[in-house]
Formats: C-alpha cells, structure tokens, sequence
C-alpha cells in the first residue's frame, strides 16, 4: 500500500465559449500558476506533471509548462477522453503515493471548436465504433449528435424501466442551472425553471439544449504532494487528503444491449464501490457532503446517483422528487452548476471538478459553499466526491477529505493571502507578477534566453 496523497493546491482558469480568445498555453500557464500560488511553491518543487487535453498537437504540455522554466522533468502528455483530467490526477496521485516524487502536478486544458464534438479523423477505426454498432442494433441512431444520443436514449430507458420522467430529468438541469448563478467560473450563469428547460430546442428527442453541456475553453490544476512535503511547507491548515481514488475501463456489460449500460454505467458501479471500500464510507454514511459528477447531460446525472449508490437501484428519481440533491438535501450534488452551466472543456474538467471540491472541504467557496463540507478539527469526518467519466471507456472516482492531522492556524498565511483573494469563489485572471513568483528559480532564465523571451 502506498503513501498517502494530499492536493495542496489548486487553480482554474474560467471556462468560456471557443472563441479564439486565448491559447492552450495561456490557459496552461495561468491554471498551473495559481495552483502554485496556493501552495506557496514555486515551479522547481514539481519534480514531475501530468498534462490532460484531447485536442491537440503532441508535447502541448511542455509548451505550456516550458513558461514556467525548463527544469527538465518528466512531462507526460494524457488524453483519455473526458476523463482526461482525472486521469491526470490518478497519475500525480500514483506518482506521489509510490514515493517516486514528493510533489507532482496534474494540469488540464482545452481549446475547443464551437458546435458539437465530432470524430477527428476520417481514415482509421474509430473507437467507439462497436458502442456506435450496439447502438444501431438496439434503438437506432438518427441525426442528433452521438454523444446526446448516448446519454438521452439511456436517460429514456430509466424512465422506462423505473418510473422516472424527463420531467425529473428537467429538474435535476434547472438545479444545476440554479446553482450556476452562485459561480463567477462558470460558461452560463443563468437560472431556467423546469418548464423552460422542457420548453428548450430539442437535441434528441426529449433531450433539450439546456440539459446538455457545452464546448468550452479552460484549464485546471491540482498540486499533488506526500505528508512530508505538506509538514515541511507548513501547508497543514488547506492540504486535502485523497481519500481513495479509483480507475476503471469498461467491462463486457457495455454490450448487453442496454442502453443505460452504453453510457459506462459499469465503468461508475466499480470505481465507487472501489472508493467506498478503500475510504471506509458508505454513501448513505451522512459523511459525503458534497458531489462534483460528470452532468455532461442531465439524463447522465440521474443514471449516476443510480450507479454511484446514492439512490437504491431504480430509485434515482425519487432524490431529485425530494429535493436531496441540492442544498439542505442528503448531498449538494454539482454546486459549481455542473457541466451544464460551467461548461466542459474536456482536458480541463475532472480537475476543475477537483477545485471546486478542494476550496469546499477548506470553507472557501463563499455562496457555493455547502453546509458541513469544512468540519473544524472536533467535529465529524466531511468528505467529498468527484466522478468524471469519458466514453471509450474512463471512468475516475474519488474521495477527498480534510486530513486527520489538519491544524487550522487562522493566523498563518494560506492560499487566499498569497492570491491576494479568495479564489475558491472569485475569477481573476493572473498577473505578469504572480508568474514571477512561481516560476522556477533555477531554468527560467536559461529558457527565456533561449526562446528569445
């Protein structure tokens, strides 16, 4: 068993509509350095990073990193579909966890094109080819972009099989859209009630534009370090521990000719009961406050309070009927308004998901913060969960909670002083001077020397 793994600091770039405004790299660069800012590090205590984005060029990840110096470490490049950011993250975790480094950075990006996402390439096999066969040989594809098809015709076979209806479908959009106008970071932070989420232009069937999530441009990091190296930084009082963190790919039920199944169902059933072994929790613990899922259509969230054991088999719709998942309900599932409203920018997500989870167990999240999420040091274990999920098959669950050894020192300097705000609740982007400081001590000058800087 390895060690234990602590984030110790995190930042995110807002997610916005592809537009061209800004470059892979600037997005890179001001998510890596906030993150460090956090931690109150700088770039030449990263001995390795994991860098996650699914559009792009090879070696996108030393472009971006390279800005913060060529201290020559080990940059792995990662695309795992929408889980890519996770992915990154499980790699960091591992890295630290094996005792290979003492602080690894996971660091997620994207630039996407408008409209939605399509296959790459036209002359080699797709890989989600036998999902697109199954999907012909059960209910049929039609014009809808495939993705929506997936998520829809599986939320539409719930319905059938349970008793659920895309009214609660609706429902669990308009909250999410709710919980939007709460987040500075987020694509759309306009409220819809019901009606007007049902009432919305139709994608698939009855699966509406505001139950579905956008393409996005954004960036995300998390900081990843062992016990040692959070005491010798004196990082105590905002180090989150990773509880238990799982991966899982898909397994042969993908093709059972169910299309619940089509969306990686299986996939969430294994990582969670993984987590909940490894963390000790159960989800009807009263211990998990706080969930950042992968809502890439509403349709999918209702299949995941299913697969991830919050609501009993066939039950999901009766947690949206009562109101449990959203403030002062069992759980606050996606208070930062999901990948509806906060936008998807593939390479980005998990770890912006892992932000918002993070400055939650910490108390920094301002009107997104959920009740119980940051115990004080005497009161009850508080954790929090993210799922994110990529079809093909990915699939990353984690726990995350405020450490045993967790000292709260009001006095001493943390992440919201060295930012000069709070940026678990307030978007700014990132100074000339705030990259000064992080940037590596050592390389930095070799490289802007070299690269004409």
């Amino acid at each position: 068993m390895g060690r234990k793994t602590y984030v110790i600091g995190v930042g995110k770039t807002k997610y916005e509509k592809p537009r061209n405004r800004i470059g892979y790299e600037e997005l890179g660069l001001q998510a890596a350095t906030k993150a460090l800012l956090d931690a109150g590090i700088n770039y030449d205590n990263v001995e390795q990073a994991f860098v996650g984005y699914c559009y792009g060029d090879s070696t996108c990840g030393q472009r971006a990193l390279y800005q913060l110096g060529m201290t020559q470490i080990p940059i792995l490049n990662v695309n795992n579909n929408c889980s890519t950011g996770s992915s990154a993250l499980y790699l960091a975790s591992q890295a630290v966890a094996s005792g290979s480094v003492e602080c690894a950075m996971a660091l997620g990006f994207e630039k996407m094109a408008a409209g939605s996402l399509s296959a790459n390439f036209q002359d080699r096999t797709n890989p989600l080819d036998k999902t697109m066969q199954v999907v012909r040989e059960t209910v049929g594809t039609t014009s809808g972009p495939f993705a929506a098809q997936i998520f829809g015709n599986g939320g539409e076979e719930y319905c059938q099989k349970y008793g659920a209806t895309w009214k609660d479908i609706a429902a669990i959009a308009a909250k999410n859209h709710e919980h939007s106008t709460r987040n500075p970071y987020s694509q759309f932070r306009n409220s819809m009630s019901v009606e007007e989420v049902l009432k919305d232009k139709s994608v698939n069937g009855s699966l509406t534009r505001a139950m579905c999530c956008p393409t996005s441009d954004g960036g995300a990091c998390a900081l990843v370090a062992s016990e040692d190296f959070v005491r010798a930084h004196h990082l105590e009082n905002q180090a989150i521990e990773v509880a238990a963190l799982a991966m899982t790919t898909d397994s042969p039920k993908l093709y059972e000719q169910s299309a619940i199944e089509l969306t990686g169902a299986d996939m969430t059933r294994r990582a969670a009961k993984a987590v909940y072994k490894a963390a000790g929790v159960a989800p009807d613990s009263g211990k998990i406050k706080v969930i950042e899922l992968h809502d890439c259509f509403a349709a999918n969230e209702l299949l995941l309070y299913d697969s991830l054991g919050l609501a009993a088999p066939g039950k999901a719709h009766e947690l949206v009927r009562k109101g449990d998942s959203t403030y002062g309900g069992r759980f606050v599932v996606n208070p930062s308004g999901g990948l509806e409203s906060k936008g998807h920018p593939l390479g980005a997500t998990g770890l912006g998901n892992v932000f918002y989870l993070v400055t939650q167990l910490r108390g920094w999240s301002g009107p997104m913060q959920v009740a119980g999420a940051a115990p004080t040091k005497n009161d009850s274990e508080a954790y929090a969960m993210l799922h994110n999920l990529g079809l093909g098959g990915s699939c990353v669950v984690g726990l995350f909670k405020r450490p045993s050894f967790f000292e709260y020192d009001s006095s001493r300097e943390d992440g919201r002083a060295r930012l000069g705000y709070n940026h678990g609740c307030e978007c700014k982007e990132p100074t000339r001077s705030d990259i000064e400081k992080v940037k590596s001590r050592k390389a930095y000058s070799q490289y802007a020397a070299a690269a004409h800087l």
